[in-house]
């Protein structure tokens, strides 16, 4: 009975848990009889999900040709790209998904939120380890690129549209193109808050500003304390 709780727990993991967190992180999802039917039959994230499983199995197991092609047919199918040698984790999203692509050493943690137009891709021709790592409970807003073997730390994320090609710290925030860190200062940030995210070009026009004013508050000290000049002489 040992095996067969293993292989359930197995079953779970890989293919139910991206089942399960739809509702958690998708407001239009609905639940019920006919609201989990619908999740079943009409996320095209799931599905993706479920066809990448049983690619990455077959990749896994050195098979030629088909896993690529069970890729290939995923893309046709869903509008998501995910190279058979991606490794994904458990309780991933893909929200809308179209456009998103993943490459081949790319590894997605645990309950991670891709949206629309997402890419983890390469720079270059290099070989090995050229994909990036993405780790627990990160959220990765639509548009958004993250190229190269970089790290994004756990809890993490990536405002949309940016451009991500430096590691991003856990708990932090990545906007812009090129994406800049910005530190939340240890605020926790609900797993769907991607579009509350600082924005980098306002806070340096509020500080140079500041600095203006204090230049202003000084000169004018300045001048309320300057001599009076002389009397004119008679």
């Amino acid at each position: 009975m040992r095996w067969l709780k293993g292989l359930w727990q197995s079953f779970c993991d890989n293919f139910v848990s991206h089942v399960l967190v739809v509702p958690e992180r998708d407001p239009a999802a609905r639940t019920g009889f006919f609201g989990w039917l619908e999740i079943l039959l009409c996320y095209p994230g799931v599905h993706a999900i479920w066809l990448h499983r049983i690619a990455h199995w077959l990749w896994n197991l050195g098979v030629p040709v088909l896993p690529r092609f069970l890729s290939h047919l995923n893309r046709w199918l869903t509008g998501i790209e995910i190279h058979p040698g991606a490794k994904i984790g458990k309780g991933v999203f893909i929200d809308h998904g179209m456009g998103v692509v993943i490459g081949e050493t790319a590894i997605v943690g645990d309950n991670v939120t891709l949206y629309q137009g997402v890419t983890l891709g390469g720079t270059g021709k290099e070989r090995g380890k050229r994909h990036p790592t993405v780790g627990n409970n990160v959220v990765i807003g639509a548009g958004a690129i993250v190229l190269g073997n970089i790290t994004i730390g756990d809890n993490a994320r990536i405002g949309a549209g940016s451009v991500v090609i430096k590691p991003v710290p856990p708990n932090a925030s990545a906007v812009g193109v090129p994406a800049k860190v910005v530190s939340i200062n240890g605020v926790r940030v609900e797993p769907l808050a991607h579009d509350r995210l600082p924005d980098p070009q306002a806070e340096m026009f509020r500080q140079l500003q500041a600095q203006i004013d204090e230049l202003r508050a000084r000169l004018e000290a300045m001048e309320r304390q300057r001599v009076p000049d002389k009397a004119p002489r008679d």
